[in-house]
This record gives structure tokens, sequence and C-alpha cells, in this order.
């Protein structure tokens, strides 16, 4: 295989690795805010035991996303240095404000998160938790920018060489080793066309996977008789939280989809197999693309993607076929990947109505109910579908805006190292393989032997640290 091809197969394995922790950790910061917030209204210990408990699994998916993000940023100077030295004005300017406001935010306060419980009181306590929740969100706006600005490319302009060069202006190969992108306007940058609909749809994915990561835990104690109270009232966070960021994914990819209309009709039309330009366009809810045929077979509705884009049937959507065919992302991939990523936010949405009705008729305390128990049978593997989602939704993004690295400005081809050889790039993908199955397999036996072991019984009021009921009673 070639060097591109291999570069961007490491890529990809590497960043969607690291992508398994990052939603969570975004996730399981609300849920704590939740829980720990909750504590210090209630006063009742089982919420403190709750948020003790899944602070632990906090720091441990922490501690690998923390691990396993750092390769990504050698790989931008090993793999793809032209790509580096292009966007460098960039990327340097967004990846420094994500060090400065979000992750020294967040490490700062988490060892007071971890290690404080016996420390400090609970009101620094839980704003310290507030503080690694909000540096959780900061840390995914600014990797969101600076993706979303590689989509749509805005507050800035290109210059080769020191010139700078007319809007449209196509690179030749001379020119990648002088060519790079400059800021105009920060904030222009940040506030890209997409960043706002992509930075809204990431958070509610991180919010869905930690929910139901929540649910699948707390669905595994109540089916095993285990942890009964801390079990109900965990499935209850998750089911609220899974409600609103469910619902929410669907609103937020909608406004997503809407934009990609607008500033990246190539991928729209892969997402929907869309080859025919103009008004009714169908919406695609299942089907098989045939690239060479330029056909796309299934089950349709007629009109409706016109309908969702424009809000008329009459509203016109560009198809494929008046894209030029070296401008055209893989279509079957792209197509495949949005709608699995679809199929489970639906799904998910059912997942969480299908709870709150439980829990609205008095049923969710009852596993003996068959209603009940289905759901909870269901709930223990659900887990694995917002991070199938989340993969499905990241795949879709990066696939369907080939072959643009930089859209419109510098294609993927144009971003590799010039020294980097096809041997080097397969035996770091054998090492890191290697290194990520460990560390993959390290993370499910912590993880697991920390939900087997479960919460530590600290349901008596005299069981919570001393400074906390000196500061509780005042």
């Amino acid at each position: 295989m070639s060097v591109e091809i291999l570069s961007r197969l490491q890529f990809a394995f590497t960043v969607a690795f690291h992508y398994l922790f990052p939603p969570l950790s975004i996730g399981l910061g609300v849920v704590l805010v939740m829980m720990e917030g909750t504590w210090l209204v209630s006063k009742n210990p089982v919420f403190h035991n709750m948020a003790r408990f899944w602070t632990k699994i906090f720091g441990l998916i922490f501690g690998l996303g923390v691990a396993s993000g750092i390769v990504m940023e050698f790989q931008f100077g090993t793999n793809w240095a032209t790509y580096s030295r292009f966007v460098g004005d960039i990327f340097g300017s967004a990846l420094a404000a994500e060090g400065i406001f979000a992750f020294f935010l967040e490490s700062g306060f988490l060892a007071v998160l971890l290690f404080g419980w016996d420390k400090v009181g609970p009101v620094m306590h839980f704003f310290s938790t507030c503080m690694v929740a909000l540096g959780a969100h900061f840390s995914a706006v600014w990797i969101v920018v600076a993706n979303s600005w590689q989509q749509t490319p805005a507050g800035s302009h290109l210059e080769i060489a020191g010139k700078i060069m007319p809007p449209g202006y196509a690179l030749q190969p001379e020119d990648l080793g002088q060519a790079r992108m400059v800021i105009d306007d920060f904030w222009a940058v940040v506030f890209n066309p997409s960043s706002m609909d992509r930075l809204s749809h990431t958070l509610m994915g991180g919010w869905s996977a930690a929910a139901f990561f929540v649910i699948s835990v707390a669905a595994w104690y109540l089916l095993h008789k285990r942890h009964e109270q801390f079990a109900h009232y965990s499935l209850r966070f998750g089911i609220a939280l899974a409600l609103v960021a469910s619902v929410l994914s669907l609103v937020t990819g909608h406004h997503s989809a809407v934009g990609v209309a607008k500033n990246q009709p190539p991928k729209l039309a892969a997402m929907e197999g869309l080859w025919e330009s103009g008004p009714d366009a169908p919406l695609h809810l299942v089907g098989v693309v045939d690239e060479k045929s330029s056909r796309t077979t299934g089950i349709a509705v007629p009109g409706m993607l016109s309908v969702l884009i424009g809000g008329t049937s009459e509203h016109p959507v560009t198809g494929l076929n008046d894209i030029p065919l070296e401008n055209r992302p893989p279509v079957n991939a792209t197509f495949q990947l949005f709608h699995v990523m679809v199929a489970i936010g639906f799904s998910l949405i059912g997942l969480a109505c299908w709870g709150c009705g439980l829990w609205a008729f008095g049923l969710l305390d009852k596993p003996e109910n068959p209603l009940t128990r289905a759901f909870l049978l269901i709930c223990v593997p659900a887990v694995l579908l917002p991070q199938i989602a989340n993969q499905a939704g990241w795949f879709t993004a990066e696939i369907g805006r080939q072959p643009w690295i930089v859209w419109g400005y510098l294609r993927t081809s144009q971003g590799l190292s010039a020294v980097v050889r096809e041997h080097q790039v397969l035996t770091s993908i054998i090492g890191f393989g290697f290194i990520y199955l460990l560390l993959f397999a390290l993370f499910i036996f912590l993880l697991n032997r920390k939900i087997q072991h479960g919460p530590e019984n600290r349901e008596e009021s005299s069981a919570l640290p001393e400074s906390w009921m000196k500061q509780s009673r005042a």
C-alpha cells in the first residue's frame, strides 16, 4: 500500500481508539455534577456513594484518554509534515487555547476531584467537579473548532512564499513547501460556518455515551440483584440524561446536515447517495450504493431530503453527477456510515423513551416485570450503541470531506511528509496496534474490576468524612 493509504489508516486507527474515551469523559463530567449536586441538596448518602463510584470510573477513563491522545499530535509532524506546515498558524492557535483554557483547567482540578473527598469540604469538592466537567467541554470546543475549520475554512487566507493568493487558487506541486494558511480573524476561525453545529452534536454524543454507560452498569446490578438502591438511583440519572442527549442529538444533527448542504454539497450527496440534482430530492432510509453505475437502490421517502434541508419539496439539492469525479468522496462508505449513525440515534431515543415510560408508570423499580426486565436486558449491551454511533459519525465527517484535508485548499494526498516511507508507517501501525491492544485490555480489566467491586458501603451518615458532616450540619 502507498504511504498515503498507510498514513491515513494509522491516523484513523489511533484517533478511533482515542475517541472511545473523550466522549465518556465529557458525559461523565455532567453525570458527576448531577449526582454530587443532588447530594449537596438532599444530604442523602446514597448520592455521595454514587458520586464517589463514578468519580473512580471517570479517573480511569480520563487517564486512558490522555495516554491515547498524545500520539495524534506526533503524527502531524511525522506523517503529515506538509499539512502541519500548511495549517500551523490556525492549529497552533486552537491547540494552544485548548491547552491553556481546557486541559489545564480540567487536570488542575482533577486531583481535588479524585483525592480530595476527605481533604476538602463538600462545596469545594463540588466546585472542583464542576471545573473538571467544564474543562472537558472546553477541550472539545477547541478540538472541534480546529477540525471544523478544515471542513469549512474561514477567517484566513492562503499565502505562497509570502504572497497572498486569490480565493479558489489551486495549489501546484511546487507550491507545497511554501504554502500556508494565515489567520485574518481569530474569532471567524472559531465561529467558522460548521463549528457550532458540529460542537453541539459532538457534545450530545458524549452525553449519550456516558448516559448509556451509567444505564448499562445500573441495569447489570439490578439484573444480578446487587447494590440495588445505588442502581435504582443511577438508572434514573442515566435515563434523564439519555433522553435529553438523544433528543438533542437529533436536533443538532439536523442543523449540522443543513450546514453540510450549504457548505459541503458533495458530502451531503454522498451521505444520502443522491446522484441527480434538483428539487424533490429523496431521503434514503436504507440502501446500497453502486458507484460504478451511479445508482442507489433501497427504501427512500420522495422529496423528504429537500423538505428537511430547505423546508419544501421544491428546494433543490446538489447531486453527485454535478460534482467532478476527482472531487467526490467515497460514496458508499459515507452513505453506510451515516445511516448507521442515524439508525442508532433513533434507537437511543426509543430506549430513553422506554425507560422514561417505565419510570412514569412506577415500573422502573420492578425488575420482575416483563417490560422492565426486557428493558434492563437490552440496556446492558446498549452501552456499545453510542460508541458505535460516535465512531460512525466521525468517519462520516472525515471520509465525506475527501479528497480534501482542508476543504477547497489542500488535498489529502498533498499533505504527506516527503521523507516518510511505506515500511516506516507499517512498522508504526503494528507497534501502535500492539500497545493499544495492551492498553485496551488493561482498561477493560480495571473497569470490570471496579464494576464487579461496586460502590463502597457508605450508606450510613457516620461513614461520611467528618469535614463533610461539619459543613453539612452548618
